[in-house]
């Protein structure tokens, strides 16, 4: 386990505890010589910390399922849009840079996030380039594109009832523009290129409305963009690999079972 600069040689002033170190990379890679998939970790936090059960226990999931996790310390408040999104970019494209060095496939680099950091992984998945190529740096050259997305009770949309207000202050400052509002609401972002997704949530979330879930599944449903949506009855927010959940416990093996569907586990 190591953790590298997102932007080696860049300032590192940050705003706040929770940004010291930001932004940044934590490698789990897979032993052995093999070639691996990859994911990208993002761990949720209302866009104001990061959980810690959220990033690490995560990662050493992934690696026991053979793939190489990514742990994303990523920007939260004071900083807004689009820095978390940027880190995010940025990551993914890092990780495609080094594939060779770091022995990942370059074509299953995937991003899965909780909560907040579950809409940080969903904008990626709707808001992505093929990269610059006339870029001096070589790491801009690459697609941000995420092949898979894992989005664990995500917080996905700024409008309507089902907003998670919360999120959208610390991401979008306390009077945002509509059309930015818009324009992070992912479930209005979907297109045919948006990569396969796996969602679950809990339906009585009572912190993040099940509806982000399902509105999103919805969205994917309509342009057929492959998907496996698990919705548990009952459960609290923030439960992470939720083993000691009595319904929820079984997500990973429902996640791991798909991984091995998209060719990642």
């Amino acid at each position: 386990m190591r953790t590298i600069e997102l932007w080696p040689g860049a300032s590192k002033d940050s705003i706040g505890e929770d940004n010291q170190g930001c932004p940044s990379l934590t490698l789990y890679p897979v032993p052995g010589e093999g070639i691996s998939s990859a994911v990208i970790v993002c761990p949720g936090g209302g866009y104001s910390c990061r959980a810690p059960h959220e990033g690490e226990p995560i990662a050493k999931w992934l690696n026991g399922l053979g793939i190489s996790a990514f742990v994303l310390n990523y920007h939260v408040a004071p900083y807004e849009h689009p820095v978390p999104l940027q880190d995010a970019q940025r990551a993914i494209r890092t990780v495609r840079h080094h594939a060779e060095e770091w022995r990942i496939d370059s074509n299953r680099i995937g991003i899965l996030g909780f909560s907040a950091g579950g809409h940080l992984a969903s904008t990626a998945g709707t808001h992505f380039d093929a990269g610059d190529q006339e870029s001096a740096d070589p790491i801009e050259r690459h697609s941000s594109r995420p092949d898979l997305m894992v989005l664990c009770y995500p917080v996905i949309t700024f409008q309507g009832e089902f907003a998670h207000i919360g999120s959208m202050h610390n991401l979008l400052g306390q009077t945002p523009d509509e059309k930015l509002v818009a324009h992070l609401s992912n479930e209005q972002q979907v297109t045919k290129e948006t990569p396969p997704t796996f969602l679950w949530h809990t339906a009585d979330d009572a912190a993040v409305p099940v509806e982000n879930c399902l509105l999103f599944a919805a969205a994917l449903s309509r342009h057929k963009v492959p998907f496996d949506l698990h919705v548990f009855e009952s459960g609290r927010h923030g439960i992470g690999l939720a083993g000691d959940h009595a319904e929820a416990y079984i997500w990973p093996e429902l996640c791991a079972n798909w991984l091995k569907k998209q060719h990642f586990a």
